[in-house]
């Protein structure tokens, strides 16, 4: 698509504006003038009308958003969505107990005495901070298994036969920096948080008091972590907005792979409807999401039906074929600006879905006027991630991800049709079934990823003169580079 008529908004091009579509790897940034001292003067509060503290949100992948990943991501400051597949029901006791997590002590993994030791490490890996905490009937903690306690164990024997007793024990209002000190007193590498009657609220690890000290945790009015449902264009749309609502959705993800369809429209105006009942019932209003688009007028249309924030990306996501497949989509760097643009007029904004494998890739996405940026494959290699770790011959720790209009998706979403419609929609999938995501040794857990990703963000508004979202979109200058362009600032990790 030539772009030589299209308004260019907010970021600045150094050569002129472009007359063909880019993606993020075509572009990069220059440096400006810069008063900003410190990457931690850089706030990084969304600009798409949630204001949360970060502006990253984890995608409504079923590999990747579960209620691990969702409190994760509220406590350091983002958003995650749950995915359109799982039944109203246990979304609603996911959100619950998103709800009812510490803001600040992350969730810890339990197990009973008598859970055995194959379980017990199987569940270890499912958070990042490395322990299980053997609780009793009455949530009292009485001892820590780690993967060191229990080598050399028998698979079938029990925590309470390999846990240690040796416990560093707080009160749950003890501010992070005390947790970090008490740790590196008594040479621990975990702290778990008790109340008066030594029942079990959560733990801390030096890492997660310093990280405690850097994220502000995204939050609802009433002080309790905030995460996101999505809802399907089919079916009953009424019923699934007010199960959604009513679960204490914080916001709602009207999501399709083409967004910009009359069936989209339709459903939207349903929504709108349905959230604007449940406002006037509860006072409480909730922003809805609808995507995927790639174009002004598409923009245009889903605001006119309803939509706050709109969804850009056609084909750029790792587990996505469509552009292979059909010919379909647009380069996201691209795709973004446009959208951005036209949202921007409109009084909304957009979040950038898909394409970004590096923090580069989200930090053009914010300087070309993203509100937020989702993130799934990405995430899907991590212990917060929905998948079982598991192992390849190498004894590599990976997660299988795929596509949500893949054949094993399609299978998921249309599990209550007759056997005739389930063969039917499966003769039509796009994307990936079955994907290896690796952990990444240095970065497996979802929050260094996000210290990682904001690392790079806020570096990126320091050489802009940023302080804020707003001012990085205005303050950008981008280049339009040659792939050997691009390869020159990759780093290498030894010598040619």
């Amino acid at each position: 698509m030539l772009l030589q008529q299209v308004d260019w908004p907010l970021v600045r091009f150094l050569q002129g504006d472009p007359t063909y579509d880019l993606t993020y790897s075509d572009v990069f940034m220059v440096p400006s003038r810069s008063s900003v001292s410190s990457r931690l003067d850089v706030d990084l509060t969304s600009t798409d009308g949630l204001a949360t503290p970060v502006p990253l949100v984890a995608a409504n992948m079923t590999a990747v958003s579960g209620r691990r990943m969702a409190e994760t991501m509220a406590r350091r400051g983002g958003l995650a969505i749950f995915p359109q597949d799982i039944p109203s029901d246990v979304v609603a006791k996911s959100i619950g107990k998103v709800k009812a997590a510490h803001t600040i002590f992350d969730t810890a993994v339990t197990v009973s005495p008598t859970t055995t030791v194959g379980e017990t490490l199987s569940l270890i890996a499912k958070r990042a901070h490395g322990v299980a905490v053997v609780i009793d009937d009455d949530r009292q903690v009485i001892g820590l298994v780690t993967p060191a306690d229990a080598a050399g164990a028998d698979r079938f024997a029990q925590a309470k036969d390999v846990m240690s007793s040796d416990i560093t024990r707080l009160s749950a209002d003890t501010s992070p920096s005390d947790v970090f000190n008490k740790l590196a007193e008594q040479h621990q590498k975990v702290a778990i948080a008790v109340d008066g009657d030594n029942r079990l609220v959560g733990l801390m690890t030096p890492k997660g008091a310093l990280r405690s000290a850097i994220y502000s945790p995204a939050v609802d009015h009433e002080g309790r972590l905030r995460a996101g449902v999505a809802v399907g264009i089919n079916g009953d749309i009424k019923a699934k907005v007010r199960a959604a609502l009513e679960a204490r959705a914080d916001v709602l993800v009207m999501d399709t792979a083409h967004g910009h369809q009359e069936k989209m429209i339709g459903a939207l105006e349903i929504a709108r409807a349905e959230r604007d009942a449940f406002a006037a019932e509860t006072g409480r209003t909730v922003l809805i999401v609808a995507g995927n688009v790639v174009t002004a007028e598409g923009v245009d249309d889903l605001i006119d039906a309803g939509a706050d924030i709109l969804k850009v990306g056609v084909g750029p996501g790792a587990m996505c074929t469509t552009r292979m497949q059909t010919g379909v989509g647009r380069p996201q760097f691209s795709a973004v600006l446009e959208c951005a643009a036209a949202a921007k007029d409109r009084g909304k904004s957009i979040w950038a879905d898909g394409g970004v494998r590096h923090p580069r890739d989200v930090a053009l996405a914010l300087a070309a006027g993203a509100g937020s940026v989702m993130i799934g494959s990405w995430f899907a290699g991590t212990h917060e991630s929905t998948g079982d770790q598991l192992q390849d011959h190498q004894g590599r720790a990976y997660k299988e991800s795929f596509g949500m209009a893949s054949a094993r998706a399609v299978r998921q979403r249309t599990r209550e049709q007759s056997a005739f419609e389930r063969a039917r929609a499966a003769m039509f999938e796009e994307g990936i079934s079955q994907s290896r995501m690796y952990l990444d040794p240095r970065r497996p857990g979802v929050e260094d990823l996000i210290d990682w990703i904001t690392s790079g963000v806020r570096s990126s508004c320091t050489y802009a003169g940023a302080r804020t979202l707003p001012e990085f979109a205005e303050r950008a200058v981008v280049g339009v580079q040659s792939g050997s362009g691009y390869e020159e600032g990759r780093p290498v990790d030894q010598s040619w």
